[in-house]
């Protein structure tokens, strides 16, 4: 209970602080962040096929949101993001028979700084398991841009 109102009192203050004017020049990146709540996924976290990843990060703008994407993508050739200094354990490289590719976009209400985004995303039970990238781009109403990749793996 002493949680929901800490988070309760941090959102209304964040959205007071959503500042500005339509005369404003937004020059400042979205913010994509785990700040006070428990963000998922996070680097090296494992999940089964055909079970559910229960998303949920923080997203804010010093003026206002606009949409963000979902994509994940295998990383069975071992490329990278560099949005994190994290290294995971990872597989040996091979070639993907079929590898689960998912990419969606989501609209936030007009108006807002901050965003509590949360998704349970379903796990295909038939694809190959291994690595994966988890990413999300955050883009604020003004065009800036955020990216963060996470790497994650899908077992059996």
């Amino acid at each position: 209970m002493k949680q929901n109102i800490i988070y309760s009192i941090m959102l209304l203050c964040a959205l007071s602080a959503c500042g500005g004017n339509d005369d404003d020049e937004d020059m400042q990146q979205p913010v994509i962040s785990d700040q006070n709540i428990v963000a998922n996924p996070i680097d090296c976290q494992q999940y089964k096929r055909g079970e559910v990843i229960p998303f949920h990060y923080l997203m804010t703008d010093n003026q206002e949101l606009g949409a963000y994407n979902i994509e994940i993508h295998n990383n069975f050739d071992h490329h990278t993001h560099s949005t994190t200094a994290t290294e995971c354990p990872m597989d040996a490289a091979k070639s993907p028979k079929k590898a689960w590719v998912y990419n969606e976009d989501f609209t936030i209400p007009s108006g807002l700084c901050t965003y509590d985004a949360r998704h349970d995303i379903k796990i295909p039970s038939d694809i190959d398991p291994g690595d994966y990238h988890f990413m999300i781009r955050l883009t604020d109403r003004a065009g800036w841009q955020q990216l963060h990749a996470v790497a994650v793996k899908i077992v059996e």
